[in-house]
């Protein structure tokens, strides 16, 4: 039986970073990121150990920004889309903080942040922080074909960000920090009726439209309430079936509907077809164009749920339905 989890105790954040590459530099919210790398590559000599950097250098600039030492940090939950998250893990061991690896597709940022925040508010931990991080050339390199070969490119087709979202959320309230976790709804796995690996929106969309029903049913507020109902990865194909499904059952809810995936790049700059994908995605405009809004009360109310594709390369090959997940958390902001 699903149930919203009701934060007795409501997570803060304290801090938040956004990095990126060249196409999140130039796209819409490339100026609200912390740090863009026009090379892709952050020093580094591949694009694996790209993504490890990145995720490391999101997670100091968050902490710089809150003024912490790593020592502070109770626990920290990352993931990736690497094999076996080895991104997330070759990037941060160095920091020596307790660690949750985490792998739930495109979905991770939202569940990262869901679980940190069940674990802060029961008492046991003090601060924690959530790390995220996508890398276009390596997610080709493993899901499909490199870069390098120039494959051509479904329409329905996205493009995997190259991308790092860093957070740290604290138990209590901190002088000057407005933005808190209200309650949490774990995800359920759907069946996304697509077999199309070239398609994940349209595979997402069905577990995104499944949660945000649930939630609402659940909480039992008027659609009013909410400024926005925030998804994570569903592109332009995707967030039209979405709406499409709100509009025959949630009538309104497509008026407030908007997708990172369609915020990330400008269209008009690059045949990018649905739009973004990828854990950075999400956990990207989350850091550098939600959550400003948020910390200044231009909205007050948000439902967050990035979206998951739960798939391999194998399981597409051996033509397996792809099946959806998309966590919910409630993101509110006591702002005056």
């Amino acid at each position: 039986m699903r149930k919203i989890i009701n934060l007795s105790n409501k997570p803060y954040f304290l801090s938040s970073a956004a990095v990126g590459g060249y196409e999140e530099r130039r796209g819409p919210l490339g100026e609200s990121f912390d740090l863009c790398d026009d090379s892709d590559l952050f020093g580094m000599e591949s694009w694996e150990a790209a993504e490890s950097e990145m995720g490391r250098i999101s997670l100091n600039i968050a902490l710089k920004k809150a003024a912490l030492a790593e020592s502070s940090l109770d626990v920290l939950l990352a993931g990736d889309l690497e094999n076996q998250c080895v991104a997330s893990s070759g990037g941060l061991y160095t920091f020596g903080i307790p660690y949750v690896g985490l792998y739930s597709a495109c979905s991770t940022c939202t569940e990262a942040l869901l679980l940190l925040s069940v674990l802060l508010s029961s008492g046991e931990l003090s601060l924690g922080a959530t790390v995220t991080t996508s890398h276009n050339s390596a997610a080709e390199r493993q899901f499909r074909t490199p870069v390098e070969y120039g494959a051509q490119r479904a329409p329905s087709a996205q493009w995997t960000a190259t991308a790092a979202g860093s957070f740290i959320l604290s138990k209590n309230k901190t002088a000057g920090k407005n933005v808190f976790v209200n309650n949490v709804m774990l995800g359920k796995i759907v069946d996304g009726l697509t077999k199309d690996g070239a398609n994940m929106g349209a595979a997402m969309a069905r577990a995104a439209f499944d949660s945000v029903y649930t939630y609402l049913s659940l909480a039992g507020k008027p659609l009013s309430d909410y400024d926005r109902i925030i998804t994570g990865d569903l592109g332009a194909v995707g967030s039209d079936i979405l709406c499409e499904l709100f509009t025959k059952e949630i009538p309104g809810a497509e008026h407030i509907h908007t997708d990172c995936g369609k915020l990330l790049y400008s269209f008009e700059k690059k045949n990018l077809h649905s739009g973004a994908s990828g854990c950075g995605c999400s956990a990207s405009v989350l850091a550098a164009h939600f959550l400003p809004m948020l910390e200044s009360g231009r909205l007050k109310n948000i439902l967050f749920l990035s979206t998951g594709a739960l798939m391999n390369p194998q399981s597409v090959l051996q033509g397996n339905s792809i099946l959806g997940i998309a966590p919910v958390i409630n993101i509110c902001s006591d702002a005056e």
